[in-house]
């Protein structure tokens, strides 16, 4: 996971800005547990018991709110991922740390959301481009605990290859079909079997 560009959750000033603020909270905690395809702007609106030009504030339009929603969620997800690989210093426990913690923040989204980001293109754009830093991650890691000895002799860029495959088969919810497995599921998964292929 990594920090998206563009649009985010807004930074509103001066007055209401608090206010505005814990909307867009309400706002990313509703999509994430019911997804957004089904919803419109009237329905997000009496849901977050505000009115659709206070929405209007946030965003131009409900896809652009959307877009911001999933840059959000994925921005303060990759500061927790990122927090918790920090904690460790084990090449071994970075990372299961790494992908544990992409798994614990994937975990509490509901696979409706899933489907709608996989259905909506700038949604999806930002899952994507997401996915593919965190296998970059996971391969820096891969590389640091093999150059420290603590991984086996594996050949890198197949392995980097590999699981990116796999990381964005989960993004395009193609594993849930296969295997009935959520995308945490799917991370905690792809853990273990790391883990154990790269011991020594």
């Amino acid at each position: 996971m990594i920090e998206t560009s563009g649009a985010s959750s807004p930074k509103p000033t001066g007055r209401g800005a608090a206010r505005r603020s814990e909307l867009f909270d309400d706002l990313v905690a509703l999509l994430i547990s019911e997804g957004f395809a089904a919803l419109t702007l009237d329905d997000l609106a009496a849901r977050l018991h505000c009115s659709k030009r206070t929405l209007y504030g946030l965003a131009g339009s409900k896809e652009q709110l959307v877009r911001a929603v999933v840059v959000a969620f994925f921005r303060r997800a990759t500061g927790r991922v990122e927090a918790a690989l920090a904690a460790e210093t084990d090449p071994a426990a970075r990372l299961a740390a790494y992908l544990g913690a992409v798994a614990a923040e994937l975990a509490p989204v509901s696979p409706r959301f899933f489907d709608d980001v996989a259905a909506f293109e700038p949604a999806a754009e930002v899952y994507d481009r997401n996915t593919r830093a965190a296998a970059r991650r996971v391969q820096q890691l891969i590389e640091e605990g093999t150059a420290a000895g603590a991984f086996r002799e594996v050949h890198v860029a197949f392995a980097a290859e590999v699981i990116s495959s796999v990381m964005v088969r989960i993004q395009r919810r193609q594993v849930a079909a296969a295997t009935g497995l959520s995308d945490a599921e799917a991370y905690a998964h792809l853990a273990e079997l790391l883990l154990h292929g790269l011991a020594r």
